[in-house]
């Protein structure tokens, strides 16, 4: 059905604006005065509000929307159209109103004058600052188009580790989810069937059946307080954690985790590696790329140990040495660091660096994801396994028993 938009008077003297569907314009109009609306203007098509001429609220573009942005821009770049028209063919192609909004700033912005990483700046939270500082190296280089193309593959890097460390999660929580149900299940409504067959032989049951009979009234009697207090206890330290003190407690004690630990340390030394990798290798300054480089690192820890840096290099410090005297980072981060300053190619070498970290945190994940999907099955089958032994002694002593 067509689409229209509109500019109106109402009964009250205020302007109204925006859009309908009617089968064509004069049933279209004939809506809006049913409205009591005075018609000022009535046209086919999407109003300046939908079409990002207006402020839109809602969730602001996403990863992946930018992703596929700075993609598609990149092409349109490279084929030869000018920035400006690229926006265009963007805005056409775009579905979300925030996301038509922002490229109809942008290019807004870019026909004022301004170059594409300023139209940027006041969308930083969308894009970040290493994005942003991307592109104004593109533009100084005057090869825009292609830096794009890089920027495209280090989004696409950082998404497909992202993804790989969210996905190796679920299953794992899907397990111990379900595992942690049918063990409430099993206390809650399975065993309190044999209660009754019990009841009359006290002491007479094994210590085994006595403590689970125990627990399966416990979670009866107060399995709901429990679930409430559970409840308020995750709500509590959820709220610590948010706090900059918990944070780093609460980091520090996840690098600190067996296997996982390891796992952490090098996932965001590669984020961090790549970031510095990329930007020098684009033209950013040292000083400019470690500071960015820092900003993408989320454990707070090592984020404190790497905030030496800046102060570290403007005093004319190498960063191996200044990483060094942190006594947080391997040999292996320190040495590659160093080999890359000593030999002009550091820009090469933390993207080696970024590199063999990846492959360390995808084995890393699947070796783990290989020892705890097993130890959850056989936790629960243990559990589960007690609880039908237990009954099964306590059938056993009731006949026992009875002859």
């Amino acid at each position: 059905m067509p689409q229209f938009s509109y500019k109106a008077i109402g009964r009250d003297g205020k302007s109204h604006d925006g859009t309908l569907e009617a089968e064509g314009l004069e049933l279209a109009s004939r809506q809006l005065r049913a409205q009591g609306l005075t018609l000022v203007k009535l046209e086919e098509g999407m109003s300046a509000a939908a079409r990002g001429g207006g402020k839109t609220s809602g969730k602001p573009p996403g990863r992946q929307e930018i992703l596929s942005m700075t993609s598609e821009l990149a092409v349109l770049l490279r084929a030869g159209l000018p920035l400006d028209r690229a926006l265009k063919v963007l805005i056409d192609m775009a579905d979300r109103p925030q996301m038509i909004q922002l490229l109809n700033d942008l290019l807004g912005a870019v026909k004022g004058g301004k170059a594409l990483s300023q139209a940027m700046q006041p969308y930083d939270e969308v894009f970040g600052a290493f994005y942003i500082s991307m592109v104004r190296a593109g533009e100084a280089s005057g090869n825009l188009a292609e830096v794009l193309k890089r920027l495209v593959g280090y989004l696409e890097n950082a998404k497909e580790n992202r993804d790989t460390v969210i996905s190796a999660l679920i299953y794992p929580a899907i397990l111990a989810l379900v595992s942690l149900l049918s063990i409430v299940v099993m206390l809650g409504f399975v065993v309190p069937q044999f209660e009754s067959l019990f009841e009359d032989m006290g002491e007479a049951l094994p210590p085994l059946t006595q403590m689970v009979i125990s627990g399966a009234d416990f979670i009866q009697s107060y399995g709901v307080i429990l679930l409430l207090i559970l409840l308020a206890l995750g709500w509590y330290l959820r709220k610590w954690a948010s706090t900059e003190q918990g944070k780093v407690r609460v980091h520090r004690s996840m690098l600190n985790m067996p296997l996982a630990g390891g796992i952490l340390f090098e996932f965001e030394v590669s984020k961090f590696a790549r970031t510095v990798g990329t930007l020098i290798g684009n033209g950013v300054s040292l000083l400019k790329s470690i500071s960015i480089a820092i900003d993408t690192v989320d454990n707070r820890v090592i984020k404190s140990a790497l905030e030496v840096l800046p102060p570290a290099v403007k005093a004319g410090k190498r960063m191996s040495v200044a990483l060094e005297e942190t006594g947080m980072f391997t040999p292996m981060v320190i040495q590659m660091i160093r080999v890359g300053e000593e030999s002009g190619s550091l820009d090469q070498m933390m993207l080696e660096l970024a590199t063999v970290f990846d492959s360390h945190v995808q084995s890393g994940v699947k070796r783990g994801l290989a020892m705890l999907e097993p130890i959850l099955i056989l936790a629960m089958g243990f559990i589960i396994g007690t609880i039908i032994v237990a009954i099964l002694m306590g059938i056993l002593s009731v006949n026992d028993l009875a002859v």
